[in-house]
This record gives structure tokens, C-alpha cells and sequence, in this order.
């Protein structure tokens, strides 16, 4: 079962990419950020002509998250954070059959997270993105408590630490690496998840956003920043995970490219 994430930085314009890259790919499950699309002008009859069911939680202009699926969805889904009151569209959770299985202890309950940015440290964006962090956190207790296979994944925003940074110096203690950040991301791992990009790959210099300016991605001045995490109970399952890069390649291509997990 593959499930994958990617933040698409506007569907309407990168919708032939996702189309190609589900040919390509074949991933069972997506979770896409930055759709940047109503819900009545998501397209999910063009993706349903691939075998994909679709959710979707959007607005004009900005945000936007969505999850296709080839498998079964099996529950109502969530498209805002119990508690807190925020009118952007940034969260989505449902739960996934399980393929071969008609069993729901073995469903998979997936919740797409589409971070806020933070513009900058200590602004009142980043002070946002701290408190939209905690309410995230409480809600994925009990997520997690409710739903033992769980995969949280999306565009969170936050290099997870210096390994997943091109430049450590330059970037240290600014937005996407501030010590609060990581610190709120810890705060999600402490849960019980696990960044299962880390489960087959210690190295640095993988990631997963280039900035558009300076020919970032030519130069491989990135930033790992787009995540999969993985519940205790689906840990042993993770086989294999990464960044495929080959989308970002491509002409006008989204600033990040999809991340992934196979599980067993």
C-alpha cells in the first residue's frame, strides 16, 4: 500500500502533473496541499477516469487540502480541527480500507495536514502557527487513540532538524527551522509517531521544497519539509519510504514535489 503526499501549489495549474505522476507512480492513496480550488471546481471526475475517489476540503485562492484514494473511504471525514475556531482550509482526515480486507481494525485512518507557514519568527503568523500546532496535537491524541493506524502527512512546514536543511548556518533560527517549531513537531512525534523517511534514511541533503528564486532546485538549496508519519502500530509495516523528485523537474512544476510510504 503506498500513500503518498504532495503539496500541488495550485491543482488547476498542476493538475497534468498529478495526472502523469498517479500513471507514473500508481500510489494507492494521495494527500494534496495547496489546492487552491472551491469544492465545486475540484476535479474529481478527471481523476476518477484514473481510478481515484476523491474528498476534498477547499476555498478560492489559497489552501485547500484533498485525499484520493483507489481504495474505499469508510467514515465521514474531518475538515477542521475540533475546538478551534479557524476558517482556513488546512486539515482533512478519513479512513481508508484496507486492501483485501474487510476487517476495520485493519483500516487506515489518514489526516492531511497542510501547515501553516508562519511568515516569519515572531510575527503574529508565527505565533499562529505555534497555536494551530498545539490544537493539531491534541486533536491527533485523540486521533491516535480512536484510530491505532494512523498516517499524518502533509506540508508541515518545519525542517525537522539540520540534516533536512541545505544550509544549516543560513538558515538557523528562521522560519522553517526555529527552535519552536521543531519544537511543536517533537511535540506530534511525542504521540507516538515516527517520520518514516528517518526509519530508511539517516542521511542529509534529501528534500523535499525549493524555493522558485535563485534556481534553488538546480543548486539543490532545499529544504525537507514535507512529511509522513506513521503510528507505533504501523511502524513494523513501513518497508520502504522517499522523495521523488522527478515532478519538480517538469515545466512549471509546484515548489514541492511528493513525498511517500510503502506499507505492508
Amino acid at each position: 500500500m503506498k500513500i503518498a503526499s504532495w503539496n500541488v501549489n495550485s491543482l488547476n495549474v498542476r493538475l497534468p502533473h498529478l495526472q502523469q505522476w498517479l500513471q507514473d507512480f500508481a500510489p494507492d492513496v494521495v494527500a494534496l496541499q495547496e489546492t487552491k480550488l472551491e469544492d465545486s471546481k475540484f476535479p474529481d471526475a478527471a481523476l476518477a477516469e484514473l481510478g481515484y475517489r476523491s474528498v476534498f476540503c477547499g476555498q478560492k485562492t489559497y489552501n485547500g487540502v484533498a485525499l484520493i484514494s483507489r481504495l474505499p473511504f469508510t467514515s465521514e471525514c474531518v475538515t477542521a480541527i475540533p475546538g478551534f475556531d479557524d476558517p482556513q482550509k488546512r486539515v482533512l482526515a478519513a479512513t481508508i480500507s484496507a486492501p483485501g480486507s474487510q476487517d476495520p481494525a485493519q483500516a487506515i485512518r489518514i489526516v492531511d495536514l497542510y501547515v501553516v507557514n508562519g511568515e516569519a519568527v515572531g510575527s503574529e503568523k508565527f505565533e499562529y502557527k505555534l497555536r494551530w500546532l498545539a490544537a493539531v496535537r491534541e486533536w491527533l491524541r485523540e486521533e491516535m487513540r480512536q484510530h491505532p493506524n494512523l498516517v499524518v502527512l502533509g506540508d508541515f512546514n518545519i525542517a525537522p532538524d539540520d540534516r533536512d536543511v541545505h544550509d544549516p548556518k543560513r538558515w538557523r533560527e528562521k522560519i522553517l527551522c526555529s527552535t519552536p517549531e521543531r519544537e511543536s513537531l517533537r511535540g506530534l512525534l511525542d504521540l507516538g509517531l515516527h517520520d518514516s523517511f528517518r526509519l530508511h534514511n539517516e542521511d542529509g541533503g534529501h528534500f523535499s521544497w525549493w524555493d522558485y528564486r535563485l534556481a534553488a532546485f538546480q543548486r539543490g538549496w532545499g529544504l525537507r519539509i514535507d512529511l509522513v508519519l506513521v503510528s507505533e502500530a504501523l511502524r513494523a509495516r513501513c518497508v520502504a519510504a522517499g522523495i521523488d523528485t522527478a515532478p519538480r523537474e517538469r515545466e512549471r512544476p509546484s515548489d514541492h514535489t511528493p513525498v511517500w510510504v510503502e506499507l505492508a
